[in-house]
């Protein structure tokens, strides 16, 4: 029987940077990355940040909507800035969720000269409101550095050198800022998918519930909100990297029925350069060296990733695609040509 789950486990970061714990919070670590591909990550040091941003998110969308429309991501070949409710589309269906979308900043602007998925890294657009462009950059700032030291330690209880994924890592990661309206009950916050733009998400949950991840029985489980955790879940792009050895895990947000529901999602991005060929050749050195049952050496050579198509000449084009379905107004109005492509294209 495959190996499956019923609960996500919990991972105690302060465990692992403490020598005296580390090696056995490293194995705890390697289950779950094998087994779930979603944990709970506690003791961070990041507590406090958690809560001062959440206590911040209802000010943020409650500015009048001429002034979060001045930035909504329309303006935005890079799917960056507002996106009012309902503008969103996964699976095919409508999610009733309200969004800020940010970049890491300081990231070199696209000329003519750059391929044309190279302006998916781009400039932010920041709400006009006082202090909150200082509270997102403090955010993505400590959020980053916490995600690039666990990408080591990710590494490390794989047995891999610690440094094994640095040539991965892209130039921009993405946060968002959600907020999920009180709907009718079964209504989407966001359908059943996997995070697709980079290596792992790291998400800071209020205390409202909704989101659900899919076990290899097909069973939907619970991950209610841990105060002052992040949940982390490995992205496509860490699947692609692995070889399908380390596989992005379903999941979905149920919307709430009885009160609004704020997230922070931080995902940790991905090279845009990075060509099938060259995934192909890290999947194989990294199914060699990791030591893995059948079962997940089987899994490694199905991976349902649009990232390991032969329709894309690269990560950032796949990734591209992806954003252009999600988000069709933007497509739309920056890629014309390719929004008629994609939309009619059946991946391979």
């Amino acid at each position: 029987m495959t190996e499956t789950f019923s609960s996500v486990p919990k991972v105690d970061y302060a465990r692992l940077t403490d020598e005296k714990t580390r090696q056995e919070e490293l194995a705890v670590l390697r289950n779950a990355i094998f087994v779930v591909g979603f944990l709970y990550l506690t003791n961070t040091g990041l507590e406090e940040l958690f809560r001062q941003t959440h206590a911040q998110l209802p000010r943020l969308f409650d500015l009048p909507t001429e002034v979060k429309e001045s930035c909504n991501m329309i303006n935005s070949p890079s799917f960056l800035g507002y996106t009012k409710l309902g503008a969103e589309t996964t699976a095919s269906r409508t999610d009733l969720r309200e969004q800020f979308d940010f970049g890491t900043p300081g990231v070199k602007s696209w000329t003519e000269q750059d391929p044309f998925w190279q302006r998916l890294e781009g400039e932010n657009q920041y709400p006009q409101s006082p202090g909150s462009r200082e509270m997102i950059e403090n955010y993505i700032d400590h959020i980053d550095s916490l995600a690039q030291n666990f990408v080591h330690l990710v590494a490390e209880c794989l047995s891999l050198p610690a440094d094994t994924f640095d040539d991965f890592k892209g130039n921009m990661s993405r946060l968002k800022f959600v907020k999920y309206p009180a709907s009718a009950p079964d209504s989407q916050g966001v359908g059943p998918h996997k995070d697709s733009a980079g290596l792992f998400t790291f998400l800071s949950q209020d205390d409202t519930g909704g989101l659900q991840v899919l076990n290899k029985n097909g069973n939907w489980i619970d991950v209610p909100p841990i105060e002052g955790s992040l949940v982390v879940n490995i992205q496509q792009g860490f699947e692609a990297i692995t070889g399908g050895v380390c596989a992005a895990t379903t999941h979905r947000v149920i919307a709430p029925t009885s009160k609004i529901r704020y997230s922070i999602p931080f995902f940790l991005g991905v090279r845009l350069d990075l060509t099938l060929a060259q995934l192909e050749k890290s999947a194989k050195h990294i199914v060699q060296h990791i030591p893995a049952s059948d079962d997940r050496k089987k899994r490694a050579v199905d991976v349902p990733s649009e990232f390991l198509s032969p329709l894309y000449s690269c990560f950032g084009e796949a990734h591209l695609r992806n954003r252009i379905l999600s988000h069709p107004d933007v497509g739309r109005r920056w890629y014309p040509k390719l929004y008629e492509k994609y939309s009619n294209q059946v991946l391979q």
